[in-house]
């Protein structure tokens, strides 16, 4: 979402997505798939490398899924509050979904960390597999700051980490990340990677109004964003750059607003090296927004762009999960079915589909399912990204294996 429920009351996610205990098994960054199956290992020629053991447990954890589990594996799903109610639970048995998102709290990570257990208790072998979750929240700094209370510092925006050093900024991250661990989180939904022109903060409304971008140029903007994610991977919690190819450029926020357009930004666009900076640090997932480009592809909103995520795959090199903006509540996609956004998002090379709210989420699930088991061309794009998924949950600890 490109605005922040906690300041204006809208879907969380651009506007702003181990084993048991609600955090992640290990403090192990999260890669791109293509990094890693890769691992090289240093146990001699005649042992496994940490790539291929990572790569064999993720393909028993997708073999043992049944396709309606691999389908789950495909949401990110808000929760009702910050906890999981018995809606939640219900949901879970039913579609099986494979990760969650935290609503505005201020609940502390105390309490939080009793909540997110007992949401990862609902990961069971009936659930889920027995795959933990990924339980997300959007942590960026300043009006977006999700969680508060006892336990959380206040952060500032990211505009204002922009001006630290970028090893202030690295060490301040994994001080935040290791708030988000005691209350169970292991996902945070940040940081912005857009670039917001000098002098044009204020009429960007879902990115410089809010003060969310870390610099007006791309150099700044990538530094920190990968100070951001790399002091987040030092405290174990993943990162999720956001939202490509950038919003900097747009004025209207997609969370209020349809047909949101940038008409500047092209393919080879300076503006975007600062998420190639977030790629070579390592993020294991970047967020794809809800606008249309007109100079990349003119005919369909990013997150149903297949020119856009052959962009991000081929061009920037990225191998790891493509997330959705909130394909639930905003209103840049109300006018397309909600079976149909999931579908054509997954078509276009996405892996995971994020919503705020529960019902598009059901019926989302059910339309992919429902297509996948009447298609074997689509159920092998559902293999595909739920194998991307998988293997970020393995470098997270949450697999079974």
């Amino acid at each position: 979402m490109a605005a922040c429920a906690a300041v204006l009351a809208c879907a969380v996610t651009a506007g702003c997505s181990g084993s048991g205990g609600g955090a992640a098994g290990s403090t192990a960054s999260a890669r791109p798939a293509a990094t890693a199956s890769s691992g090289t290992g240093s146990a001699g020629n005649d042992q496994p490398t940490t790539g291929t053991v990572a790569a064999a447990c993720v393909a028993q954890a997708l073999g043992n899924l049944s396709l309606a589990q691999r389908v789950g594996q495909l949401f990110i799903v808000g929760v009702s509050g910050d906890i999981a109610g018995p809606r939640t639970e219900a949901a879970e048995q039913t579609y099986h979904f494979g990760s969650l998102l935290l609503n505005v709290s201020s609940a502390g990570t105390a309490t939080l960390a009793a909540r997110t257990a007992a949401m990862q208790s609902l990961a069971s072998a009936s659930g889920t597999g027995g795959v933990k979750f990924f339980i997300a929240a959007n942590q960026e700094g300043g009006k977006i700051q999700q969680l508060t209370g006892p336990g959380f510092v206040t952060m500032p925006s990211a505009l204002e980490q922009g001006g630290w050093t970028a090893s202030t900024l690295r060490q301040s991250a994994t001080d935040w990340a290791t708030e988000l661990r005691a209350a169970g989180v292991n996902l945070d939904l940040a940081p912005v990677m857009d670039v917001v022109p000098p002098g044009t903060a204020a009429s960007n409304a879902p990115i410089g109004a809010l003060g969310r971008e870390f610099g007006s140029d791309p150099a700044t903007s990538g530094t920190h964003g990968a100070a951001f994610i790399q002091g987040m991977a030092d405290a174990g919690v993943e990162t999720v750059a956001k939202h490509f190819p950038g919003l900097g450029r747009v004025t209207g926020n997609t969370d209020f607003t349809a047909d949101v357009v940038d008409n500047v930004t092209t393919a080879g666009d300076p503006g975007l090296n600062s998420f190639r900076a977030a790629i070579s640090a390592g993020v294991p997932m970047v967020m794809v927004a809800l606008a249309t480009y007109t100079r990349i592809d003119a005919s369909r909103l990013a997150v149903f762009s297949p020119v856009v995520m052959r962009l991000l795959r081929d061009q920037f090199g990225f191998g790891g999960v493509i997330v959705s903006d909130d394909l639930g509540e905003a209103q840049a996609v109300q006018n397309i079915p909600a079976g149909t956004r999931a579908i054509d998002f997954l078509n276009a090379g996405g892996d995971l589909v994020t919503s705020q709210d529960l019902g598009p989420a059901q019926e989302m699930a059910a339309a992919v399912l429902t297509k996948a088991q009447g298609s074997a061309a689509f159920r092998a794009t559902v293999d595909d990204a739920a194998r991307r998924v998988l293997t970020a949950k393995q470098a997270a600890g949450l697999l079974p294996c």
